[in-house]
């Protein structure tokens, strides 16, 4: 599933129509009335990447995985983003990986750029190297991976007012005016966005 969801899922024929896609697992609950479309939002606002849980991977499924992204960038340095979002996955400028990521079975995105010549020359080199059998690389890393540095960091978007659930984690609107207009049904006080393990203040001093 996770080498699946990396680097095929897209290029299925019946997805070549379709340039957006939002991701929804089975035994998911979603808390709030949407009240737009994400899709436009995305297409207006030139979104490629858009989650509401983020938090850290357990390192022992992944552990070869940043060093082989630190040479992948090493040699094709013309696809790493200027304005990049290199700081939400490194504390050290790239030296090291503090494990940051997006928990992709919520993701609203934009397979352009999974079909793009970075993401696709990134996969490629990933697929090489066989950390999908000999590890565990998932999904969720290597997509928050390459959106963060082949992406611009404005190109990515925390859905704050998506109340959502995959157990055993949730994010519930912190907003009080989103959390109403939504009629959200989560407890504001039940959310992950801000306890120890939460990557969102991470994302969110990207923009300060």
């Amino acid at each position: 599933m996770c080498r699946f969801n990396s680097g095929f899922f897209f290029q299925h024929p019946l997805l070549q129509p379709y340039r957006y896609y939002w991701r929804v697992e089975p035994d998911v609950e979603y808390f709030c009335d949407m009240l737009y479309d994400p899709f436009h939002f995305m297409q207006q606002e030139d979104k490629i990447y858009g989650f509401t849980i983020s938090f850290y991977e357990w390192e022992p499924t992944i552990p070869t995985l940043w060093a082989n992204v630190k040479e992948f960038i090493a040699l094709h340095p013309e696809y790493v983003a200027e304005d990049n979002a290199m700081a939400y996955l490194s504390d050290d400028g790239g030296e090291t990986y503090n494990l940051c990521h997006f928990w992709s079975n919520f993701e609203i995105a934009d397979m352009s750029f999974w079909r793009s010549p970075a993401y696709t020359a990134f996969f490629a080199f990933l697929e090489s190297k066989g950390g999908f059998y000999y590890e565990r690389w998932g999904d969720a890393p290597v997509h928050s991976i390459a959106a963060a540095l082949f992406a611009s960091k404005k190109q990515l978007h925390f859905f704050e007012d998506v109340g959502y659930r995959h157990q055993p984690f949730q994010h519930c609107p912190q907003d009080a005016g989103q959390w109403e207009k939504g009629k959200c049904g989560c407890d504001r006080m039940d959310t992950l966005d801000y306890r120890q393990q939460s990557c969102v203040p991470r994302y969110q001093r990207l923009f300060q």
